[in-house]
């Protein structure tokens, strides 16, 4: 029997993602970012929210897409995966959603642009709608980014 998953949806230009619910700790508004010097693009930065300082990382920049101006929609999304808490900075989060785990099907090498290994799968909701689910610990994967840290120095 399929099980019901909890997921958080957000977007990224036109696209909807999801992540489970029980990965994500807080969403929250756009706060001031300290940028971080020697770090990749798509680090923004560290901010603090409530006494921790937490890494930010714009999803976008991540995914290889173009990064748009933040907006009074613009969140970040706390997620917590592998005892490492980092913010993702979305265009918005408006959406919670019970999915059944057996719509969730093998995503194809590349959805929008960006690379199936960032991907868990992409769920279909109903005709019109697909929500991609991301695969946390290789959005994380710290092997990864520190590969890039030594490119771009």
């Amino acid at each position: 029997m399929a099980e019901e998953i909890k997921v958080i949806v957000f977007k990224l230009g036109e696209e909807e993602y999801g992540v489970e619910v029980d990965k994500v700790q807080s969403i929250e508004r756009m706060v001031p970012i300290t940028r971080v010097p020697k770090t990749f693009t798509f680090v923004k930065g560290v901010f603090n929210l409530r006494g921790v300082v937490i890494p930010a990382i714009d999803l976008r920049g991540r995914f290889g897409l173009e990064e748009t101006e933040y907006t009074d929609q613009t969140r970040i999304i706390i997620v917590s995966v592998n005892d490492m808490q980092v913010g993702f900075i979305v265009d918005s989060a408006n959406d919670v959603i019970d999915l059944s785990s057996d719509t969730i099907e093998t995503p194809p090498e590349v959805v929008g642009g960006i690379k199936a290994k960032y991907l868990r799968g992409v769920a279909k909701i109903n005709e019109e709608r697909l929500l991609i689910m991301l695969n946390l610990s290789e959005v994380l994967n710290k092997g990864e980014i520190v590969q890039l840290e030594s490119i771009e120095e």
